[in-house]
């Protein structure tokens, strides 16, 4: 079977891969996306019955954006028009103990910190911009030998010869084909669900650490989406209970801040692991977002981390004939370096030092938190990494 050229293909078409198919627009190169979804589970659907969906109704998969993230929807043309709840504030605490900071986006002249939006509302936005990119859709990537790529579509199988291959969004999409990774099993779980409570949210985000993991409450619609971080045992525990049950643990955990939680949709559950590739090994390939790593919920950065590795990705690619080559390949790694480690450390720091009971820590991340209440340059630095990672724009 002869194979096709092209200058870049994108192996996953999740929000990161198709962000990036956007953002080489206008670069000049051969972009084709393929995409494991069919064309109607990525924005051909009516608009109007997807949005009258209740999150009541158990759609959890919410995803958190950064103000950062903002910026660079708008620059792809993807941000009009999708449907966000702004996070204003973050109120951050641990349970059972003194201490607590207050971010603010006023302190900082943003309309917000962030934003949630449903995790299918964001996929229909970006692939409703306009794209001159090809769009492979019910395809998924079987064979990678580094000049070569099998993707098997509806169709039946074709065979690509690409000058740069971009492994994004799915981890499982690169495990057979892309650079080995590094494993961190956290023995934790992360509980979401789209809740409700007595007090409405008026913007503010709450980051609560119990000694199991850390529990989000992220502003979403007219209630919450959570996220609640536990051991494996709870984790399964929680999401057995029926749901006055359920919300009577949450609201034990979490306190009396909001009153009492009312509602809840359907819960799902996954296991927490760190996963990052320290180096691309392969010829001719990259990984971004989730299959370049894969963070822990803490914080809210995997997806904004792995929306900036495609906005520089595709920057760098405009300056190049040849975006497979060693130099372009080794380029990108060093100016995605800092931002990377900055990430990953940051939300493992969070994990290791937040998620235990030992008491001498417990007073450690009380006098933490006050002095970053009373001090506003440390504040500053907190909500900046957050907001923007370790490097600004370009």
């Amino acid at each position: 079977m002869d194979s096709e050229a092209v200058d870049i293909l994108i192996a996953g078409g999740g929000p990161v891969g198709a962000a990036l198919a956007l953002a080489l627009e206008g670069s000049g190169h051969r972009v084709l996306l393929a995409e494991a979804r069919s064309a109607d589970s990525n924005g051909t659907r009516n608009a109007d019955s997807a949005g009258a969906r209740s999150l009541a109704a158990g759609d959890a998969r919410a995803i958190a954006l950064s103000y950062a993230s903002r910026l660079i929807l708008e620059r792809l043309g993807a941000w009009s028009g999708l449907a966000v709840t702004p996070i204003e504030a973050i109120h951050i605490s641990q349970q059972g103990g003194f201490g607590r900071t207050l971010i603010r986006a006023a302190d900082y002249d943003l309309p917000a910190l962030g934003y949630v939006a449903n995790y299918d509302d964001l996929q229909r936005s970006l692939y409703a911009a306009p794209c001159s990119a090809r769009r492979l859709s019910g395809a998924r990537m079987t064979g990678f030998d580094g000049s070569t790529a099998t993707v098997q579509t509806q169709e039946g199988p074709r065979i690509y010869a690409p000058r740069l291959t971009v492994f994004a969004d799915g981890a499982s999409v690169a495990e057979e084909h892309a650079a080995p990774a590094y494993n961190k099993d956290y023995r934790q779980s992360a509980l979401v669900a789209w809740v409700k409570t007595e007090q409405a949210h008026c913007g503010r985000a709450w980051e609560r650490f119990t000694p199991g993991g850390p529990l989000a409450l992220l502003p979403h619609g007219a209630g919450y989406a959570l996220v609640w971080t536990t051991g494996l045992d709870r984790g399964a525990q929680l999401r057995a209970l029926d749901t006055p049950a359920f919300l009577a643990e949450l609201h034990a955990s979490f306190g009396d801040r909001l009153g009492a939680f009312i509602e809840a949709g359907a819960r799902s559950a996954f296991a927490l692991a760190l996963r990052y590739r320290r180096e691309e090994t392969r010829p001719h390939s990259l990984a971004v977002g989730n299959a370049a790593q894969t963070l822990h919920p803490v914080a809210g950065q995997g997806f904004n981390l792995g929306l900036r590795d495609a906005w520089e990705l595709a920057r760098l690619a405009r300056d190049t004939r040849e975006p497979g080559s060693g130099r372009f390949i080794d380029g990108y790694r060093r100016a995605r370096a800092l931002d990377r480690r900055a990430g990953i450390g940051f939300t493992d720091s969070l994990v290791g030092l937040f998620s235990n009971s030992d008491p001498l820590l417990k007073l450690g991340r009380g006098a933490g938190l006050l002095a970053l209440d009373l001090l506003p340059f440390a504040r500053r630095f907190i909500a900046r990494r957050m907001i923007y990672g370790a490097r600004a724009l370009p």
